[in-house]
């Protein structure tokens, strides 16, 4: 198996786990927030700063890679880790939400999807097995099977159309997929439909993946809405195995997502932020641009001990914003992956002295005022 999942401890009020996954490329404890590095880089951060702040694993993405600068290039390159610099663990997404969101669709059927680049308009096509081969090549720790990403609204026919789709691309890819050092997880579709979305994970499951993700969601649904597909979805998955929720950043839904049993989360939330000025604090999220901070020579956050809480003040960090500095983003980024690895280090930490909804509360109570 390339990788190990071990459940260490249990939380006695909820269905939140404390656990720690082996990977060929080091140990990462969970719950986890990975950090996305779409094009093979963290924007704004150089791997051995995300080794400082903590970082065990990040997410990088197939569908940018194999349009530029190509995954056989990579392969040629060593793989990703070594093309990258990271010694960490990876894992890459198949691609299927970036080619619904991002490329221009011309066909889709149970083959794979016929698409645009939305870099230079070419033309391409990409199958299950076309996904297994990119991913293969890039030689991640985890793969993702090659899913159908449904935008929401849509109405139960289409939902279920592409559910179908989902479990045909799914027993493709674990044909095909055939890298003895990289897992390959499933990913659990079916919208907002409850009869849907658990037929979908029972038949992954019956799969057997080493791994399971819960795509679809965080796609514009009301909040409480993705929580209700968390409560009836996470029950089908094993318990003895992780479970991811694709595209979830913001701190109150992650504790939300690990009270329901959540291991792994992603979104490039704190980066994008990072880099527009929009800044996590224990006291709620700020727009650092904001006139009002103009003459505050106050630090960012005064609970916090990243670099850039206990060098520069807030007038400071406004005025490289304003100036479109480099540094801003730099410093922006570094607060905000900071703020969320900290985040995961508390909750883990609330996980193993059993007193996780305290926590969720005080810091909820503090996080939205």
């Amino acid at each position: 198996m390339a990788i190990k999942f071990e459940v260490i401890k249990e939380c006695k009020k909820t269905k939140a786990r404390l656990g720690k996954l082996y990977t060929p490329h080091g140990v990462v404890d969970t719950p986890v927030f990975m950090p996305v590095g779409t094009q093979a880089t963290v924007k704004s951060m150089t791997p051995r700063e995300l080794e400082r702040l903590g970082i065990q694993i990040i997410l990088s993405n197939s569908y940018h890679l194999y349009l530029r600068p190509g995954h056989n290039l990579i392969a040629e390159a060593g793989g990703l880790h070594k093309f990258m610099g990271w010694k960490g663990a990876i894992l890459t997404d198949s691609g299927g939400f970036q080619i619904f969101s991002l490329g221009k669709l011309n066909k889709i059927n149970d083959e794979g999807v016929f698409f645009n680049s939305h870099i230079d308009g070419s033309k391409h096509f990409i199958s299950p097995e076309k996904a297994m081969e990119i991913q293969m090549a890039l030689g991640s720790d985890i793969a993702m099977a090659f899913d159908e990403c449904i935008p929401y609204p849509s109405g139960k026919y289409q939902v279920e159309i592409a559910a179908q789709r989902n479990i045909k691309w799914a027993k493709k890819c674990k044909e095909i997929h055939h890298n003895a050092n990289q897992a390959l997880f499933g990913i659990v579709q079916g919208g907002t439909f409850k009869d849907l979305r658990m037929e979908n994970a029972n038949k992954l499951v019956e799969l057997n993946f080493p791994g399971y993700a819960i795509g679809g969601l965080s796609v514009g649904e009301p909040k409480p809405l993705m929580y209700e597909v968390l409560d009836y979805t996470v029950p089908c998955l094993p318990q003895n195995k992780p479970r991811y929720l694709m595209g979830v950043g913001a701190p109150q839904s992650i504790l939300e997502g690990v009270i329901r049993g959540i291991d792994m989360f992603d979104c490039v939330l704190p980066t994008r932020n990072g880099r527009n000025g929009s800044l996590f604090t224990s006291s709620g999220k700020i727009s650092i641009t904001n006139a009002k901070y103009r003459n505050d020579f106050t630090p960012l956050d005064n609970k916090c001990n990243c670099y850039t809480c206990q060098n520069f003040t807030r007038a400071y960090l406004r005025h490289l914003y304003m100036s479109k500095e480099i540094l801003a983003s730099i410093l922006g980024t570094i607060h905000n992956l900071y703020f969320m690895s900290s985040l995961m280090k508390s909750i883990r930490l609330a996980l193993l002295e059993d007193r996780l909804e305290e926590f969720k509360e005080e810091f909820l109570l503090n996080y939205l005022g």
